[in-house]
C-alpha cells in the first residue's frame, strides 16, 4: 500500500451567510479606467479651455489644473509599476492645498510638478514604431499629451521667473526620465555600443544648447546677438513664432529615433530618455506670459516640423550603416522589427 496520503480536494469557499452584507465594492477592469482617466482629462480640458476664453466661473482653471495633475501622476505611476493610488492623492492633496490655501509657493510647486509629470509621461505613454510615419505618430501623440499638461501648469497661475522655471522643470523631467529608463533599459550593462553612443551624443547636444544659449544671453558680443535676433523677429513676423532650439534639435529627433529603435533594441529607451526635452520645453512653453497662446503652438508645430525632418534623416543614417542592404532585405527587417512591449495602457513593468 503507498504510505502517502490521498491528496484532498480543494474545499470551495465558504458562502455567506443569509442576510449578511458584502461590503466589497466591484473594482473596475482595466479599461475601464482607462476610459475613466481619458474622460476626466477631456473634462478638464474643456475647463482650462473655457477659462482661458474667458466662460464661467473663475475656479475652473484650478479644477482643470488639479484634475490634470492628478490623473497624469495616476496614470504616470500606473505606466511605470508604481503605485497609482498613493501618488494620484498626494498629487490631490498637493493641488487642493494649493487651490485652498492660495500660497505662492504651493501654487508653483503644484506648476513644477505638473510640468514635470506631464513631460514624463508623455515619454512613457509612447509604444515602439517599426516605420518613420508610426514614429512620428508617437511624437505627435507626446505632444499632445504635454500640450494639456501646459494647459494645467498655467491653470494654477504661478508667479515664477521664467528661465528658471524652465531649467528646473527640464532638469526635474530628465532626472525623472533617466531613472524610469534605467529600470526599463535593463541597467546601464544593458546599453551597449551604440547606446553608449547615443546617450553621449545626445548629453553634448543637450549641454551644448543649454550652455550656448546661457553664454549668448550673458556674455553674447552686440553684433551676433543682434544678428540672431533679427533672425528671431523675421520669423515671429513672417511666420508667426520661432521654434524652441531645445525642441528641434534634441527632443523631438530623440523622440521619433527613440521609439523606432525600441522596435528593435531595449537602448531604445536611453536614446527615448531624451524626448523629455521636447516634451517639457511644450510642457513649460505657457508659462512665459510675453508669448501668446498662437504664438505658442506655432513654436510647437514648426519645431516638431524641424525635428521629425532631422529624426527621418537619423534613422535613414542609422538603417544605412548598420541595417540590411538592399529594399527586400530592408522591408523584411521591419517586417521582423517587433520587440515585445505592454500596450499603451498597460504597464511596462
Amino acid at each position: 500500500m503507498p504510505r502517502t496520503a490521498p491528496r484532498r480536494r480543494a474545499e470551495p469557499p465558504p458562502r455567506p451567510e443569509r442576510g449578511a452584507v458584502s461590503l466589497r465594492l466591484p473594482q473596475p477592469a482595466g479599461r475601464t479606467k482607462v476610459t475613466i482617466a481619458w474622460a476626466v482629462v477631456a473634462l478638464a480640458l474643456a475647463a482650462l479651455v473655457a477659462a482661458m476664453v474667458p466662460v464661467g466661473p473663475d475656479w475652473l482653471s484650478g479644477v482643470g489644473a488639479v484634475a490634470v495633475a492628478t490623473t497624469y501622476t495616476w496614470a504616470l505611476a500606473a505606466r511605470t509599476g508604481g503605485r497609482p493610488q498613493v501618488f494620484a492623492g498626494l498629487a490631490l492633496l498637493l493641488g487642493v492645498l494649493a487651490l485652498a490655501l492660495d500660497e505662492d509657493l504651493l501654487r508653483s510647486g503644484a506648476a513644477v510638478l505638473t510640468c514635470v509629470v506631464s513631460a514624463v509621461l508623455a515619454v512613457m505613454a509612447t509604444v515602439p514604431a517599426r516605420r518613420f510615419r508610426e514614429a512620428a505618430r508617437e511624437c505627435g501623440f507626446a505632444l499632445v499629451v504635454a500640450a494639456v499638461g501646459a494647459l494645467a501648469t498655467v491653470g494654477f497661475e504661478p508667479r515664477v521667473a521664467v528661465v528658471r522655471f524652465e531649467y528646473l522643470t527640464l532638469g526635474l523631467a530628465l532626472v525623472a526620465a533617466f531613472l524610469l529608463v534605467h529600470r526599463l533599459g535593463a541597467g546601464l550593462h544593458g546599453l551597449g555600443r551604440r547606446g553608449v553612443a547615443a546617450v553621449l551624443v545626445g548629453s553634448v547636444l543637450l549641454a551644448v544648447t543649454l550652455a550656448y544659449a546661457e553664454l549668448l544671453r550673458r556674455y553674447g558680443t552686440a553684433g551676433l546677438v543682434t544678428s540672431l535676433l533679427d533672425t528671431v523677429r523675421w520669423s515671429r513676423d513672417t511666420l508667426g513664432a520661432f521654434p524652441r532650439p531645445i525642441e528641434a534639435v534634441l527632443g523631438v529627433p530623440a523622440l521619433v529615433w527613440g521609439c523606432h529603435m525600441r522596435a528593435r533594441r531595449r537602448q531604445g529607451w536611453w536614446v527615448c530618455a531624451f524626448g523629455v526635452c521636447a516634451t517639457a520645453a511644450v510642457a513649460n512653453s505657457l508659462a512665459n506670459p510675453a508669448i501668446s497662446l498662437l504664438e505658442c503652438g506655432l513654436s510647437v508645430v514648426y519645431g516638431a516640423a524641424v525635428g521629425l525632418f532631422l529624426g527621418y534623416v537619423v534613422i535613414r543614417a542609422d538603417l544605412a550603416l548598420t541595417g540590411p542592404r538592399g529594399r527586400r532585405s530592408r522591408r523584411a527587417e521591419e517586417a521582423a522589427a517587433g520587440r515585445p512591449e505592454p500596450r499603451r495602457a498597460e504597464a511596462l513593468l
